[in-house]
């Protein structure tokens, strides 16, 4: 029986059905069996009809647990959508990037076909990435539990009313301030909604939670790195009646009535990502962040190394910061 992988695509795009169908195409050349989610078959076929190649439909031909990998191809929301359909199943994903910064793809449009390759060689490997379980209580009844891959975002509720909140870690309160919200992120989200409010990136392989406020009106309002088994808590005080909103991934809310209180933690069931390429993480911030790196001399070279290590060093800063 031939591999089967799952394709998952934002079908609401013509250039993610344009990728689909490829990769569709190209696996069942290579002996594998395409499978794919009936609606988003029905979208490809409206388009290639009788050329599109022969597909098995997820939940009705095969079951996930049955799947090989998953092939995501969009942008991040895309990746934390099919997030969504496989945590909690030993399905890795591996992510093709047709958005714009795409941090958690790992390959680019024009890379399809070896990709597909890489894909049928079996030339990959498999991370875990850290999820939060997130939790509301009011009025002592927990009145939701969710999770994230990325974040779990604390939001006022009507942008022209600030949020006050009090930030707590492990039962202790840290600050209380107004504010327009609090992220409370993984290591992979510290490139997401975190980054974009000020917190810091912070390397994958580190385990830890982060807090940033955004927009605090508080001389103490910096973004905190705390271990991975604190339990992090933000609550919506009741000395205004201003609500909050809770955005787990830009996927989920609930509302958050005065007197809300937000609880994360770190999760047992991680998001599984297939990787093609060993790239330090270094490189790939530089690449999707388009940093300058122009003048990097490297490391100091080694006795009888001299002349390979300078011509590498040349190559890489000229390059852009990444070795040719």
């Amino acid at each position: 029986m031939s591999r089967r992988i799952l394709v998952l695509a934002h079908t609401g795009r013509q250039a993610a059905m344009t990728a689909a169908q490829e990769a569709c195409t190209q696996l069942h050349a290579s002996g594998l069996t395409p499978v794919m989610r009936r609606r988003d078959l029905e979208d490809i076929q409206a388009v290639y009809g009788v050329l599109t190649a022969p597909t098995e439909i997820l939940g009705e031909d095969v079951a996930l647990d049955d799947v090989d990998l998953g092939m995501v191809l969009g942008g991040d929301g895309t990746i934390l959508r099919a997030a969504e359909l496989v945590r909690g199943t030993s399905v890795p994903l591996l992510g093709v990037n047709l958005g714009h910064v795409g941090f958690l793809a790992e390959s680019e449009r024009a890379d399809l076909a070896q990709t597909v390759h890489w894909v049928v060689e079996r030339a990959y490997t498999v991370e875990e990435r850290m999820t939060i379980d997130v939790v509301v209580w009011f009025e002592d009844r927990m009145i939701a539990h969710t999770w994230a891959l990325n974040e779990a975002a604390i939001e006022k509720a009507d942008r022209q009313r600030m949020l006050e909140v009090v930030v707590e870690v492990d039962a202790r309160p840290i600050s209380s301030f107004g504010c327009d919200g609090v992220v409370l992120a993984t290591p992979t989200g510290s490139t997401a909604y975190s980054f974009s409010a000020g917190g810091p990136v912070v390397w994958p392989e580190v385990e830890a939670l982060l807090i940033t406020p955004i927009s605090a009106h508080a001389l103490f309002a910096r973004p905190l790195v705390v271990a991975p088994t604190s339990i992090l808590a933000v609550e919506i005080l009741t000395r205004t009646d201003a609500a909050g909103v809770l955005w787990c991934d830009g996927r989920r809310n609930v509302d958050l009535p005065p007197g809300a209180r937000v609880e994360v933690t770190r999760s047992d069931t991680p998001v599984r990502l297939a990787r093609t390429h060993a790239t330090p993480f270094s490189e790939r911030l530089v690449r999707k962040f388009q940093l300058p790196t122009q003048g990097w001399r490297g490391p100091a070279s080694a006795p009888g190394d001299h002349s390979e290590s300078v011509e590498l060093t040349r190559r890489t800063a000229d390059s852009g910061g990444m070795a040719t």
